[in-house]
Formats: C-alpha cells, sequence, structure tokens
C-alpha cells in the first residue's frame, strides 16, 4: 500500500487518505471537467456534484461494506485552484464506526469513575477495573478493523483516485501534495 493514496506517512496511518492537487485552470474550468467525465456513457461511477463538491462512489456492481468513497472540493485560492480529495468509508459506515469509539470512550469514563469510587471505598473493584484495561484494548482494535477495512478497498481506493486523476490529466497540473 504504497502508491498512489500513501505518498506520506500521514495518510498510512489515517482512515481517511487525503491528497491535494494545484491547478492553474480555473475552479469552473476543473469543475466542467469533472461534469463531462462523470456524464460520459463510459463512466462506470455514480456520483453527485454539488456546487464544488463532488462526491464519487465505486460502481454499483462492485460494492461491499468496505467500499471507499471520494469525496473532492475545488477552491479558488489565488490564481490558483486547488483539488482536495478524501478517500474514505461511505457516510453511514464512518458514522457507524465514530458511534462505536464514542461508545468506547463512554463505557471507559463510566466503568473509571465505578473503579474510583470503590477503590477509594475500599470495596472489591475487579469488574470494574478490567472493563478500564479491556476499552483501550477494544478501542484498538476498531482502529486495526478500521485499517483492515482501508486494505479491503485500498483496490477501489486506486480506481477511484485514478478516475480524478485521468479526469483532470488535459488540465495544468501544479504540484501535488
Amino acid at each position: 500500500m504504497n502508491e498512489p493514496i500513501h505518498q506520506d506517512e500521514l495518510n498510512r496511518i489515517l482512515l481517511k487518505p487525503r491528497f491535494k492537487l494545484k491547478y492553474s485552470d480555473s475552479k469552473e474550468a476543473i469543475i466542467d471537467q469533472f461534469k463531462v467525465n462523470l456524464s460520459s456513457e463510459s463512466c462506470p461511477f455514480p456520483s453527485k456534484i454539488v456546487d464544488h463538491h463532488i462526491v464519487i462512489d465505486v460502481p454499483h456492481g462492485t460494492e461491499h461494506f468496505w467500499s471507499p468513497q471520494l469525496h473532492v472540493e475545488v477552491e479558488d485560492e489565488g490564481d490558483v485552484t486547488i483539488v482536495k480529495g478524501i478517500l474514505g468509508p461511505k457516510p453511514k459506515i464512518w458514522t457507524l464506526f465514530i458511534f462505536f469509539h464514542f461508545a468506547v470512550a463512554v463505557t471507559f469514563f463510566v466503568f473509571f469513575v465505578i473503579f474510583y469510587s470503590r477503590w477509594s471505598l475500599d470495596q472489591d473493584y475487579t469488574m470494574s477495573m478490567t472493563m478500564c484495561i479491556l476499552m483501550p484494548v477494544l478501542w484498538v482494535a476498531l482502529y486495526f478493523a478500521g485499517q483492515l477495512g482501508k486494505k479491503f478497498g485500498y483496490d477501489q481506493m486506486q480506481e477511484l483516485h485514478g478516475f480524478l486523476i485521468d479526469a483532470l490529466k488535459d488540465k495544468s497540473l501544479i504540484r501535488s501534495e
């Protein structure tokens, strides 16, 4: 998992890899280029374009639980147009993951309060201490499950990223970050 999405160390760690491309063309020209490529009959990617936000999904026949989604934002920055992309799970999967992380954090704090209260009152605190140890382990397991999901969807991430690069290949790329 080295290229094209993981060109820097941070994207290897993040569950939602990011990239940034700078073009000398106008924002409208870049969005129009996306519209042309996404509306062509040869384009298998379902998409939505709202203002300067473009959401591109994997083809319907190849979707699975870990299938990624490409969110592209096109912005003007002086005489340069910035194309920012985030590759990650669909919003419903991401929301589920965030809910699990939140639930683990709340559970940890609840059991920590119970542990501290029982410990300060010299009562049996074995179960609450066990839960305080188990919650960070579960949190790490959730992180690795997310990384595993990213590996399952990596080929589709490359397809979406490749489509983006191909869609803008005739535009004047200044630099990618």
